[in-house]
């Protein structure tokens, strides 16, 4: 979709903060963050709900790889997931450390930590 902002970012068109990516997904750090490491992960091409993404599967791995290094990155076994797509209408799936300690402001910091996290 054109106007869709989640496209602009996996277009290029927008700056993002990204963590993770692969020929299908993309996790970036939301810019409005609930806590640090706050991630959204979305499909490439663009869905309008999470369960019209056709290998939803896959896709919850990618959830899952993001979660697991967020529980790494930040020290936490306390991991919030949410899919309401009230803002953004392109399938999006949050993933957030609910107790994690630091600065979520910081989302170069943050985005380097889980990419690191990411690589083990």
């Amino acid at each position: 979709m054109q106007n869709c902002i989640f496209c602009k970012i996996v277009r290029g068109e927008l700056p993002a903060h990204t963590v993770y990516e692969d020929d299908a997904f993309l996790a970036f750090l939301d810019i409005h963050p609930q806590a640090p490491g706050h991630a959204q992960v979305i499909p490439k091409a663009h869905y309008r709900w999470i369960w019209d993404v056709p290998d939803i599967g896959a896709y919850f791995e990618v959830v899952r790889k993001v979660a697991k290094a967020e529980q790494r990155a930040f020290g936490t076994e306390w991991i919030l997931s949410k899919s309401v797509g009230d803002e953004v209408f392109h399938a999006h799936v949050w993933v957030f450390p609910g107790d994690a300690k630091g600065d979520a402001a910081d989302l170069a910091g943050n985005a380097e930590k889980l990419r690191a996290a990411l690589a083990d």
